[in-house]
């Protein structure tokens, strides 16, 4: 009996195998189909991804395509300080090392964008917006945001609403998207549209243990997210698109009160460190 993966194997030959004959009888049965014209179609064959089984080659090359047309569609990089950005690439890769999916060759750029926000897309790819890092009071708030993203990343959310918004849309069949689909989806997701409650509670409770795994006090995102409640007014841009800050903080507080992490009390919250790291951004 054939395991998963040479199950996988195969029917992705066979899909190869497949765009080869049907290109070779479009070639056949149309005379005036130049050569160029038949590579082309054979290799828009080969393109076409399947959702359910995607593999980690795939979603990284998946993700690597979306940051460059994030980039082209004017999500800039902050580039004026190389310290902080290596800084918070540094400590994206510590909580990434104790995540769910740590064999991801992870990617953390800050976006210069002063509003409150940070967001993943798939691959790896984590974006944390300045505004963010300013709001955060301590090294340990800031972990707490980036470990949650991390979780969409580790609980595959992104891959899960390409696929519900492919077929929802009709651009899908029953398994396959065509990747350049793909790649445009992504943007918008990753731009305008929320995640699902369920996908925000489970980034949470991902996030939680990430936090821990990693050495800081598991209370830094619980605290940070009682901040931006307690700002009142309209909702910071990372609240006003997720569920209820208050019953999320519940959730949290749950989790916390487990004391499983009670050894990483006060890890990550020397604010005066925390200020000095970033003081480029003021």
């Amino acid at each position: 009996m054939l395991s998963q993966f040479a199950r996988i194997r195969y029917r992705r030959l066979a899909y190869v195998v497949l765009a080869g004959v049907m290109a070779l009888a479009l070639g056949l049965a149309t005379p005036t189909l130049s050569r160029a014209g038949l590579l082309d179609f054979l290799l828009q064959g080969i393109r076409y991804v399947e959702l359910s089984n995607l593999s980690d080659r795939d979603e990284i090359a998946l993700g690597k395509q979306i940051n460059q047309q994030l980039q082209a569609e004017g999500v800039t990089l902050y580039q004026d300080n190389p310290a902080l950005t290596k800084y918070v690439a540094a400590l994206g890769q510590r909580l990434a090392a104790s995540s769910d999916r740590p064999q991801l060759p992870y990617t953390f750029q800050v976006v210069r964008d002063d509003s409150i926000n940070a967001f993943a897309t798939v691959g790896g790819f984590v974006y944390i917006q300045t505004g963010l890092i300013k709001a955060a009071s301590n090294e340990a708030e800031l972990a707490g945001v980036m470990a949650h993203e991390i979780g969409h990343i580790g609980g595959r959310h992104v891959i899960e609403r390409m696929r519900q918004a492919a077929l929802a849309s009709g651009i899908a069949g029953a398994l396959e998207v065509n990747r350049d689909t793909l790649v445009n989806l992504g943007v918008q997701l990753a731009l305008t549209l929320p995640n699902s409650r369920e996908a925000e509670y489970d980034a949470d409770r991902r996030g939680f243990d990430t936090l821990g795994r990693s050495g800081y006090d598991t209370r830094g995102f619980i605290s940070f997210m009682k901040k931006l409640e307690r700002q009142g007014g309209e909702p910071p841009e990372f609240l006003s698109s997720h569920p209820s800050s208050g019953n999320r903080v519940s959730t949290l507080e749950t989790l916390n009160a487990r004391g499983i992490y009670a050894r990483n009390a006060g890890v990550g919250t020397d604010a005066a460190a925390y200020k000095a790291r970033i003081q480029a951004l003021k």
